[in-house]
């Protein structure tokens, strides 16, 4: 009589600064297993961004294996929030979504054992997913598997574009808009644009250029400083290249004349795929609609990949509305630890302050431009960007 013995489930967690070395093979590969893999949970983007803005002693990687095979990843930091200790994943504010990684063939039961092996962690109070998008693990499976109290509210608005043919999309727009996107395609035609794909090897100065050319472009205008800073050039340096091997983002260059006159960054999750980061010469604004050429390269690489949709990524601005997308609003996750006083308090604290970010945003707008402005002074001073 032959007996099958069920595959046995492993637990480990890393806490040095090393911790999601030599992990890149497995993580990705569960990466591809997980349907609602964003590029932020990239393993070169998430290594990246530890080498860039970590800070010693904080950095806490979950992993569940089932059999050998990783079944469930997590990378955290732990941080002090108003005197709580609180899990919040690697990747700060440069990530539009936060979550963890599962397995899709055992999704819940890998949620249970990461939920469980994160509560058997010592020295923290809360886990808090800042910007989980509709559908993600943080607020589906590990939520139902969570023992402790659990707390789920909005977060930022993203808007989607369903990958479709760029003409068919076109098509669709009312007949005014669908007037000037032709006008502006048949600029864009006219000026034969050599758009290329950069291959990994030729990332770092790739990034060079995309920077250079995103200062240029907001030059005198403004801009989130943080893109002009040594550390953030540090972080997209090292994390393109892998990503770009392992599927997980495209870097387009446009040349006009042999020169380069834009670069565009795409990133590419497991059901997704949008642009993070552009630079274009102003020089090019004069002579075409750079949204339109924009959505007109990167629609193509979301229908060639098979994903379902071209994300705009967080914010609602008037261009991105042009086009018709759909709304999509990430939420906020916070899972406390059973029976923790001072996690409570947090997750308190955090429902209090978004009823008064969706009161101010209703009765109060001019907060949000109140708000913005000290946040431009708090990133200068703190330029490492970290929570």
């Amino acid at each position: 009589m032959t007996t099958t013995l069920a595959p046995r489930w492993t637990i480990e967690v890393r806490k040095g600064d090393d911790a999601l070395a030599g992990l890149r093979p497995e993580w990705t590969d569960l990466f591809r297993r997980c349907r609602t893999a964003t590029p932020f949970q990239a393993h070169a983007w998430l290594d990246s961004w530890w080498r860039a803005y970590g800070r010693p002693g904080r950095l806490r990687v979950v992993l569940v294996r089932r059999g050998g095979t990783l079944v469930a990843a997590a990378a955290f930091i732990r941080v002090r929030r108003a005197g709580c200790a609180v899990l919040v994943p690697i990747g700060g504010a440069f990530s539009d979504f936060t979550d963890v990684l599962v397995d899709d063939g055992c999704a819940a039961e890998a949620s249970a054992e990461l939920a469980r092996a994160i509560n058997d962690m010592r020295g923290w109070q809360a886990v808090d997913f800042p910007e989980t998008r509709p559908g993600g693990v943080a607020g589906t499976a590990l939520r139902i598997a969570w023992t402790g109290s659990k707390h789920d509210l909005a977060a930022s608005l993203c808007l989607e574009l369903p990958a479709t043919d760029f003409e068919q999309l076109v098509k669709e727009l009312p007949a005014h808009a669908r007037k000037t996107v032709k006008r502006r395609v048949n600029q864009i035609a006219r000026l034969n644009l050599d758009v290329r794909e950069v291959e990994p090897a030729d990332a770092p100065r790739a990034v060079a250029d995309l920077l250079r050319l995103h200062r240029n472009q907001w030059q005198g205008r403004g801009g989130n400083p943080e893109h002009q800073r040594p550390a953030f050039a540090a972080h997209l340096a090292a994390a393109v290249p892998g990503m770009i091997a392992d599927g997980q983002a495209v870097l387009l260059e446009y040349r006009l004349d042999d020169a380069l006159v834009a670069a565009n960054l795409v990133i590419v999750g497991t059901d997704l795929a949008g642009g993070y980061l552009y630079g274009a010469d102003p020089v090019l604004r004069d002579k075409l609609d750079i949204t339109t050429l924009l959505i007109s390269t990167t629609m193509p690489l979301a229908v060639r990949g098979g994903r379902p949709t071209m994300s705009m990524l967080r914010g609602a601005e008037p261009y991105k509305q042009r086009w018709r997308p759909v709304e999509a609003v990430n939420r906020r996750v916070v899972l406390v630890r059973p029976a923790s006083p001072r996690g409570l308090a947090y997750a308190a604290a955090v429902r209090t302050r978004g009823a008064g970010v969706r009161w101010a945003k209703e009765r109060a707008p001019w907060l949000r431009t109140l708000r913005d402005r000290l946040r431009t002074v708090l990133r200068f001073s703190n330029p490492r960007g970290t929570p």
